[in-house]
C-alpha cells in the first residue's frame, strides 16, 4: 500500500529523519497564518491528484492549540482527498495530565482530546505520554493501535557514553518510572525525590535518603515545562556535595525562562531527545519510532 508521510516546515528533520527509516516519501504542508489568526493549510497535491490510500502524518503536540486544529483540517481533507488510513505520530502528546475533574465542572482534557484523536486517526504512536491514573495509552486514547513508547533507555545509553557511572536522580515520584528503566539498561545506581507542589512555579523538593558527595548526578524526567522543579532540585544536589548535575530528558518543552532558571541553578549540560526540537536534542527517536511504525504500515484498511 503506497504510503506518504507529511509534516509541518518546523519539524522537518525529525520527520525526514523518520521518513529516511522507513523507506517513505516525505512532503511538507504549506502552513499560513492570516492576520486574523486563522490558518491556511495546503496538502502536497497537483491538480486531479488523489492522495495514497495511507499517511503517516508527523506532528508534536508541543504548544498544542494550533497544531490540534492543524491536525482536524489536514485529517478531514486528507480523506476527502483519497486518503483510507491516517496514522499520527505525534512525539509529545498533549492534554494527557488532565485526568480527572478535581472541581465540578472542570474540563477533563484528557478525556476530550484522547476522544478527538480517535475519531480523526486510525493509530497514534507518541513518546513517554504523561499519564498520572491510568496504565495504558488506549484508556486515553481510545483506538485499538494507541503506541506508548518510552525514550529513558536511548537517554541511559547517552549517558553511558557521556558520564562515568552517573547517579541518576528522578526530582518527583511520577519520574519514577523513567528513572527505574533508564537505570534498568544501564546499571546506574538511582533514587527518586519527593515533591510538593503549592503551585505552578513553588514546589518543596526533598532529596532521597542518598550520599550524593562527589558524585556526577543526572536529573532524568520526560518532561521540562516551567524548569522549577528541577532547579530546586539541582540546587539541593549542589549544595548537598554532588560534584555536578545535568539533565536528561524526554520533552523539551522549555516554557517561557525554564532553560535559564536550570542553568541558574547550576546544572551543567542539558541533553534531550528531538520529540520536541530545541538546541539540547541529542537524542534521535527516529529509529525507535520506525521501529513501532513498520508493523502498523503493513496493515490494509478496512
Amino acid at each position: 500500500m503506497d504510503t506518504l508521510l507529511l509534516y509541518f516546515l518546523d519539524e522537518r528533520d525529525a520527520a525526514q529523519r523518520l521518513a529516511q527509516a522507513l523507506g517513505l516519501t516525505a512532503a511538507c504542508i504549506e502552513r499560513h497564518r492570516f492576520p486574523d489568526d486563522e490558518l491556511r493549510l495546503r496538502l502536497p497535491l497537483a491538480t486531479q491528484q488523489r492522495l495514497p490510500e495511507q499517511l503517516l502524518i508527523y506532528r508534536s503536540l508541543d504548544r498544542p492549540n494550533d497544531k490540534l486544529i492543524e491536525l482536524l483540517l489536514v485529517a478531514d481533507e486528507a480523506r476527502r482527498l483519497g486518503a483510507h488510513r491516517l496514522l499520527l505520530v505525534a512525539p509529545y502528546l498533549a492534554y494527557m495530565r488532565q485526568d480527572i475533574a478535581f472541581v465540578p465542572g472542570e474540563v477533563v482534557s484528557q478525556r476530550v482530546i484522547g476522544a478527538f484523536l480517535a475519531r480523526h486517526f486510525d493509530a497514534l504512536v507518541t513518546v513517554d505520554p504523561h499519564l498520572h491514573r491510568i496504565e495504558r495509552l488506549e484508556q486515553a486514547v481510545p483506538l485499538a493501535n494507541a503506541i506508548a513508547l518510552s525514550a529513558a533507555p536511548l537517554l541511559a545509553r547517552l549517558l553511558v557514553e557521556r558520564r562515568q557511572r552517573p547517579l541518576l536522580i528522578g526530582p518527583d515520584a511520577e519520574s519514577a518510572q523513567w528513572v527505574a528503566s533508564a537505570a534498568a539498561v544501564s546499571g546506574f545506581e538511582y533514587g527518586v525525590c519527593a515533591k510538593h507542589r503549592q503551585g505552578d512555579r513553588q514546589v518543596e523538593i526533598v532529596l532521597p535518603a542518598l550520599d550524593v558527595s562527589g558524585r556526577q548526578v543526572v536529573l532524568l524526567d520526560d518532561v521540562v515545562s516551567s524548569g522549577r522543579t528541577l532547579a530546586r532540585a539541582a540546587g539541593l544536589l549542589l549544595a548537598a556535595g554532588a560534584a555536578s548535575v545535568d539533565v536528561a530528558v524526554t520533552h523539551a518543552l522549555f516554557a517561557g525562562d525554564a532553560l535559564a532558571v536550570i542553568k541558574a541553578a547550576g546544572v551543567g549540560e542539558v541533553w534531550s531527545t528531538d520529540c520536541i526540537a530545541h538546541p539540547s536534542n541529542a537524542v534521535a527517536m527516529a529509529p525507535l519510532l520506525a521501529e513501532a511504525l513498520r508493523p502498523l504500515l503493513e496493515v490494509a484498511p478496512a
